[in-house]
């Protein structure tokens, strides 16, 4: 009788695609799209470029990855913020997790999703395009979480949802530009407290 054995449907990743995709986010978080190559990129995940193909796509689609990483780890406070049972809290939580995003401990300093593209020229269109997208749908979710407050008294009727919605993203986004250039935490706290002292009374 003659034993078959299949052979394996290609070689195993020698890596952690997790671990890589971490790395990734890091090299884009600090020096943008355009500003990260492709061996950036390649010597901070530990792989070669045809690895980074085959598990993520070509740059673009790597930081399509990286993005949907970001919003679920570091600025997963965005849809925290959004669960506090006031439009005031959350606002404060928002602009606090913002603060809290932007300088936190061994990350780049700003954040990914502002940082990200602000100086992108045309190869850089695709990203700068995801992130105006990004940016668009944490204001969306923030004027549908306000408008809600309005429709249950928690705001006053005259209350403009999409015009505090910009008026946190703005703020959010402030800290980041401020926190890139060098704002400590405390300092930007102190922004975000002074931010909702403008916040419309219930």
């Amino acid at each position: 009788m003659e034993i078959t054995r299949k052979a394996p449907l290609g070689r195993p990743r020698g890596f952690d695609a997790d671990e890589a995709l971490e790395r990734a986010m890091m090299v884009f978080w600090e020096q943008g799209y355009e500003g990260a190559s492709l061996t950036d990129l390649t010597h901070a995940m530990g792989i070669t470029r045809k690895s980074m193909y085959a598990a993520f796509g070509n740059k673009e689609e790597l930081f399509r990855k990286v993005l949907e990483r970001y919003t679920e780890g570091p600025a997963a406070y965005a849809a925290r913020a959004l669960e506090e049972p006031s439009a005031r809290e959350v606002a404060t939580a928002f602009l606090a997790g913002s603060v809290s995003a932007t300088t936190r401990p061994g990350c780049p300093a700003g954040c990914l999703g502002v940082q990200g593209s602000l100086a992108a020229g045309d190869s850089g269109r695709a990203a700068q395009d995801a992130l105006i997208a990004w940016r668009d749908d944490g204001r969306a979710r923030l004027r549908h979480r306000f408008q809600q407050a309005v429709d249950e008294g928690d705001l006053p009727p005259g209350a403009n949802p999409e015009l505090l919605a910009r008026y946190v993203m703005t703020v959010s986004n402030g800290i980041a530009v401020q926190a890139a250039g060098g704002a400590t935490r405390s300092e930007l706290q102190q922004v975000a407290d002074a931010a909702l002292r403008n916040w419309p009374p219930v």
